[in-house]
Parts: structure tokens; C-alpha cells; sequence
């Protein structure tokens, strides 16, 4: 059942949150929906297919959206004080960095995605037009 697996996620990772969730994280979810979601069947489909060059500015900003969104995120785990939060937070540095390298997965793969749409010559050489 989903709900029992949201319960132990939360209990295990001590994710806050997930049950709690601030309105500048529910702003990022629908973002997540709008933004992301659809993109992962295009990229899906150009990056399975190969040679889709168009796939160029929709992965940066996919992965610049991702990457924004995400550093809030990971400030928030390690900086916020959840003494106050109704559900359980994390409670020492361990905590915060296991509940961290949950999230930081989400920050690496757009990085990588980036970091090839910018510097892999197959999307960043411009197509020369042949002459007549």
C-alpha cells in the first residue's frame, strides 16, 4: 500500500517534508509535475533513438530547473532546525546526511545532463548546411 510506504520512508529517512511539506516544497512538487513529468518520455525518447539534437534545449532546461530547485532542498535538510516540525526531522548531522544523500541523486543527474548537453561535442558543434 502506498500510504504504509510513505509511513516508513518517513520513519526510516526522517523526511518531514513528505508529510509536511512547506508551501515552497508543494511549489516545487507542481513544478515537478508541469516541467518535469512531461519531459521524461520526450528525453526518453530522443536519448534512446540517438542523434535527436533538438534534445539540446529542453535537457538544459530541465536540468537547470532540477538543479534550482533542488539546492533550497538540500539547504533546507542541512540548515533547518526540526525541533519545531510536528514530524519527526532529523535529530543529528548523521541524520541530515542520510536524508541528504536521498535528495542529492536528484541534483547529480541533471548535473550530468548539463554538464552533456554543454560540453559533449555531439549537441554543442552547430549542423553545417550543405551548399547547393
Amino acid at each position: 500500500k502506498l500510504a504504509d510506504l510513505l509511513q516508513w520512508y518517513t520513519a526510516t529517512c526522517r523526511d518531514p517534508l513528505m508529510l509536511q511539506p512547506p508551501a515552497w516544497f508543494k511549489a516545487f512538487v507542481w513544478c515537478e509535475a508541469v516541467v518535469q513529468l512531461p519531459f521524461f518520455p520526450i528525453a526518453g525518447y530522443a536519448f534512446l533513438k540517438g542523434g535527436c539534437k533538438w534534445i539540446r534545449t529542453p535537457a538544459i532546461i530541465y536540468s537547470t530547473h532540477v538543479a534550482t530547485t533542488l539546492l533550497p532542498i538540500l539547504a533546507h535538510i542541512l540548515f533547518h532546525d526540526f525541533s519545531t516540525s510536528e514530524h519527526l526531522g532529523p535529530r543529528s548531522q548523521g541524520e541530515r546526511l542520510a536524508l541528504f544523500s536521498v535528495y542529492v541523486p536528484y541534483l547529480l543527474v541533471p548535473l550530468l545532463i548539463l554538464y552533456t548537453m554543454l560540453c559533449n561535442p555531439h549537441y554543442t558543434h552547430a549542423e553545417k548546411r550543405k551548399r547547393k
